[in-house]
């Protein structure tokens, strides 16, 4: 083998090397992500739980079995209020993402990507928007006017 053959041999190895590494690190991140997110979401649900028994006990423990006053406990109810919600949404997010689809006329996501592509504005990539040319000053944001 020749040194050139042998230079373009350790640059596809290179290239494939540092493929996998860029997989490895988006699967890193939307494992981080999801787990913070689902911490995040766990501790809310627990934290509005806690509040709503230390407010009113007698009035949580009502609402966790079923009386003759309330047929339905509070905790049935409430799920099968998020049951009908969730398939409310994801049915009609669905919905119109098929309808975009049909009417854009796409047929893979390289075409939607495209066709967006040939509606919008192109965001303009100059070095001073990206570095920010001057720090965020916190205090002037959150001023009330």
């Amino acid at each position: 083998m020749t040194a050139a053959s042998e230079a373009t041999a350790v640059n596809v190895g290179e290239g494939a090397e540092s493929d996998e590494e860029a997989k490895l690190q988006m699967l890193k991140g939307a494992a981080f992500l999801t787990t913070v997110a689902s911490a995040g979401m766990i501790a809310g649900f627990g934290s509005t739980l806690a509040l709503a028994k230390k407010k009113s006990p007698d009035w949580f423990n009502k609402g966790i079995v079923a009386t003759a006053a309330a047929p339905e406990s509070g905790a049935s109810l409430a799920l099968r209020a998020l049951g009908w919600g969730s398939l409310y949404a994801c049915c009609g997010v669905g919905l119109l993402s098929f309808t975009v689809w049909k009417v854009l006329g796409v047929h893979s996501l390289s075409d939607f990507r495209l066709k967006m592509q040939s509606f919008f504005p192109s965001i303009p990539k100059t070095s001073e928007s990206a570095a920010g040319s001057e720090p965020l000053d916190w205090d002037s944001v959150f001023k009330s006017k």
